[in-house]
């Protein structure tokens, strides 16, 4: 169980420089979600290129 905890605390990811957070401001407009999600869909899907990312948003909306 230790592994496991440590491991989860490992997962936080380092301060994301300026570009990516412009990226992530014009994704959250674009699909009217908060920028919280799409930094959530980037960390689970592991993926930082806007194709991939959008197609995720898409599928989460798609669900609704």
């Amino acid at each position: 169980m230790s592994q496991r905890k440590a491991k989860a605390e490992n997962d936080v990811p380092a301060a994301a420089p300026a570009g990516v957070e412009d990226e992530i401001a014009y994704l959250a407009k674009r699909h009217r979600v908060s920028p919280a999600i799409v930094r959530e869909i980037m960390r689970r899907s592991g993926a930082s290129e806007r194709a991939a990312i959008e197609r995720e948003i898409q599928k989460g909306k798609a669900r609704r």
